[in-house]
């Protein structure tokens, strides 16, 4: 993909934050979904590209906007005058964590990626075990290893204590049980309500204070995550997590034939062109949320390329126009 998509990206995560931004602490869920996703929708068709949401809100049926399969960008235009566009297959989170923005939480994030035609697995809705690390430990650890062994190898590879790493994980039943082994080791724990993805950049952020992602959360996820990992030379081991013939079923009509099978970051976001950005929502452990004031708005995002391989953090101010507006700091 062209570079300059990749302000182009920021532009339509920015725009989605601000509309997911102004519903913060109301409680509203779908309030809430609904701005970020008419935000996202409206900006992503200024684009001079032939989209397609591979990974959205749901497919047709389930969801008006930024469902699987629908095309955006000015191709999606009918009659359009800007002759042949660059096909781009897109995976967006408009509001990750809508909890979290309802409450006025933390790691509240409008989030997209973006690559060539065919290069992001098209995952069904369903759950995923994952297992997130940053660079140094990516060869360290395995996701059916017992969880000691994994805190050992992340240890090692980190050069510290197991008792100095702090592992994030989903606060949910389900993990009941890892939570126990990894307390067992003298390992910490940073327990979350909702946002895996943005737990999971985190873990390959150096300095972060998270050093690995570990359980089960969304599939769709797992995808935007391997985006990261891939401009950020970490590494998802990721599998699906398909309980009932109509999980599988859902599988194979994207295409997925081995239900077991093991991914990686490669595997899930293969091509050699990608672009993730996301702009916090509300602050967080990377980004900072959107803040309003009387002469603008201001918002804090990432954006990463792997080809060339760049990573940004950009503050903007967008200010009103017609203004008689100061800078703020």
């Amino acid at each position: 993909m062209y570079s300059d998509l990749s302000l182009e990206f920021l532009r339509v995560v920015e725009q989605a934050a601000i509309g997911a931004g102004h519903t913060m602490g109301q409680g509203d869920r779908h309030k809430a979904d609904e701005a970020a996703v008419s935000a996202m929708r409206r900006t992503l068709d200024t684009i001079a590209i032939d989209g397609t949401i591979v990974i959205g809100e749901g497919e047709r049926d389930e969801a008006p906007m930024l469902y699987i399969g629908e095309k955006v960008g000015k191709g999606s235009t009918p009659g359009g005058k800007d002759g042949p566009l660059q096909k781009v297959d897109i995976a967006v989170d408009p509001l990750e964590g809508t909890n979290l923005c309802c409450t006025g939480d933390h790691n509240a994030l409008a989030v997209l990626a973006a690559s060539d035609e065919g290069g992001l697995l098209h995952a069904p809705d369903l759950y995923m075990e994952k297992l997130v690390v940053g660079r140094d430990a990516k060869h360290a650890v395995f996701l059916d290893a017992p969880v000691a062994h994994n805190m050992r190898g992340i240890a090692k590879a980190l050069e510290r204590r197991v008792e100095d790493l702090v592992i994030c994980v989903l606060d949910r039943p389900r993990h009941e049980r890892l939570i126990a082994d990894i307390r067992a080791t003298g390992a910490r724990i940073k327990l979350i309500s909702d946002g895996d993805l943005s737990a999971g950049i985190a873990a390959a952020v150096a300095g972060s204070g998270i050093h690995a992602v570990m359980g089960i959360g969304g599939a769709p996820e797992g995808v935007l995550t391997a985006a990261a990992m891939r401009c950020l030379n970490g590494e998802i081991f990721a599998r699906l997590v398909v309980r009932t013939p109509e999980d599988e079923a859902r599988c194979q009509a994207m295409g997925i034939t081995d239900v077991k099978r093991m991914y990686t970051s490669l595997d899930l976001a293969s091509s050699d062109s990608l672009i993730f950005a996301a702009t916090g929502v509300t602050d967080g452990d990377l980004l900072k949320g959107v803040r309003f004031f009387g002469d603008g708005i201001r918002t804090s995002s990432v954006v990463m390329q792997s080809k060339p391989q760049r990573i940004r953090f950009i503050d903007t101010i967008h200010l009103h126009p017609n203004r008689d507006f100061k800078v703020r700091f």
